[in-house]
């Protein structure tokens, strides 16, 4: 029979279990570093932070700062995904498509969706056309970049295998290409997801100054115009917890349920 390992083996071979040790040395000198400060106006504790957010929870104010985030960040990563959907599917499919997406990209995807904003608000107007237009800016490229890198590293026994099977244009691009590439698809998303959420803080902290209204970047902002340092800091403990839920939960399940579980990735 063969012997148990000690609990702290076991944990130790857990990813969870490693990521909440982490977390949790984090928070021990955030504690221990606000109590040297000594000053809850500059940076309150760790605990402090913790009971700003359960208080602004139970308000309902940052969940519905949060609610309203996620709206506007649907509509700017769905649009997003469309259309590098559809640019890397006209650049799978001939050669000028290709041209057109790598040109666009090397063009566009170096310039910060931060850097837009002005144009936004002379487009757009106050308001969340001008959010979902950055946002959108900031999840195209990213997402187009790796789908048309996992396309081209799609080998050629599987592509001339679907063109034997007599797959063209679509049906082609959704049964041999996605398949194959969707470790660099989820690779895009990954990122995408990052640089949309990160830029939908920024941009709600600007447009928020000026509307009035909007999600969880004003809720920061108007807690540091009001000097209530222990809820900005639970506003940021949100975004992040919020980032590693996204992170850790729903794309790690996605790529347990393809990719690793396919065996295309460990």
């Amino acid at each position: 029979m063969q012997e148990k390992l000690p609990l702290a083996l076991r944990l130790a071979d857990q990813s969870w279990a490693r990521r909440l040790l982490v977390i949790a040395c984090v928070s021990l000198l955030w504690e221990i570093n606000a109590r040297v400060i000594n000053n809850t106006l500059l940076f309150p504790t760790f605990i402090e932070t913790t009971i700003a957010l359960f208080r602004a929870i139970a308000d309902g104010v940052l969940l519905e700062r949060v609610a309203t985030s996620f709206r506007i960040l649907a509509m700017g990563y769905g649009a997003g995904m469309l259309a590098a959907a559809i640019l890397t599917g006209l650049a799978a499919g001939s050669r000028i498509g290709a041209d057109i997406l790598s040109t666009l990209t090397a063009m566009f995807n170096p310039l910060p969706a931060i850097a837009l904003l002005p144009l936004a608000l002379l487009w757009f107007g106050l308001g969340t056309g001008s959010i979902v237009f950055v946002v959108v800016h900031s999840v195209l490229w990213a997402v187009a970049l790796n789908t048309h890198v996992g396309f081209r590293s799609v080998p050629d026994a599987q592509r001339m295998a679907g063109q034997n099977y007599g797959l063209r244009g679509l049906r082609y691009v959704c049964l041999i290409l996605v398949p194959a590439a969707l470790p660099s698809i989820l690779s895009g998303l990954k990122i995408g997801w990052a640089f949309a959420w990160r830029t939908l803080i920024a941009a709600e902290l600007v447009f928020g100054v000026s509307s009035g209204a909007g999600g969880l970047g004003w809720f920061i902002f108007e807690r540091r115009n009001a000097l209530e340092t222990a809820d900005v800091f639970a506003g940021l403990m949100t975004v992040i917890l919020i980032g590693l839920f996204v992170e850790s939960v729903i794309f790690r399940a996605v790529e347990n349920r393809t990719v690793i579980r396919w065996g295309m990735q460990r």
